[in-house]
C-alpha cells in the first residue's frame, strides 16, 4: 500500500524538484549607479552603510542602500557573509536602532529587479542583488563572494 502511495506522487515529487529555481544562483553583489564616481567600496564600507553608520558615500552624496526582501534567503545570504550574523539578529539590532531614533534601515525592494531599477535610476543608491542578476544598468563595487 506504501509503495503505491509514494507511486502515485513520485511525478509531483519530481516536478517539484526538477522545476524548482535554486535559491541563489551566485554570490550577493554591491552595486551602484554606472555614472557613480564610486568605483569600489570596502567591506567596512558597506557593513557601515547597511548597518546605519555611514551616512554619505565617499562622493558626498547621501547614501540610500536598498535590499532585496524575496525572496528571503538573498538577504538572509547578504549579511551572513558581509558580518556573519542571522536575519534574527539583523532584525533585532534595527529594532534597537529604530526603538531609539538613531537610524533607518534600508530601503527594501520587493524584487533584484527592482533593487537593479532603484540603483539604476538614483546616483546616491547602493543594492544588493545576485551576482548573476548584474547587468549594465548597475557597476558592481563590491563583491561578497570573493
Amino acid at each position: 500500500m506504501r509503495a503505491l502511495s509514494f507511486m502515485r506522487r513520485a511525478p509531483i515529487l519530481l516536478a517539484v524538484l526538477l522545476g524548482s529555481p535554486p535559491t541563489h544562483a551566485g554570490e550577493p553583489v554591491v552595486i551602484v549607479h554606472p555614472d557613480s564616481t564610486v568605483r569600489s567600496l570596502t567591506r567596512d564600507e558597506v557593513i557601515n552603510m547597511f548597518m546605519g553608520r555611514q551616512k554619505r558615500l565617499p562622493s558626498g552624496l547621501v547614501v540610500v542602500p536598498i535590499e532585496q526582501a524575496e525572496p528571503p534567503g538573498t538577504r538572509a545570504r547578504f549579511y551572513q557573509l558581509l558580518v556573519g550574523k542571522d536575519l534574527p539578529d539583523i532584525n533585532a539590532y534595527w529594532a534597537r536602532l529604530l526603538y531609539s531614533g538613531q537610524a533607518q534601515p534600508p530601503r527594501q525592494a520587493a524584487s533584484a529587479e527592482a533593487v537593479l531599477e532603484l540603483v539604476a535610476s538614483n546616483k546616491a543608491a547602493i543594492g544588493v542583488v545576485d551576482s548573476a542578476r548584474v547587468d549594465r544598468r548597475v557597476r558592481v563595487v563590491l563583491d561578497l563572494g570573493k
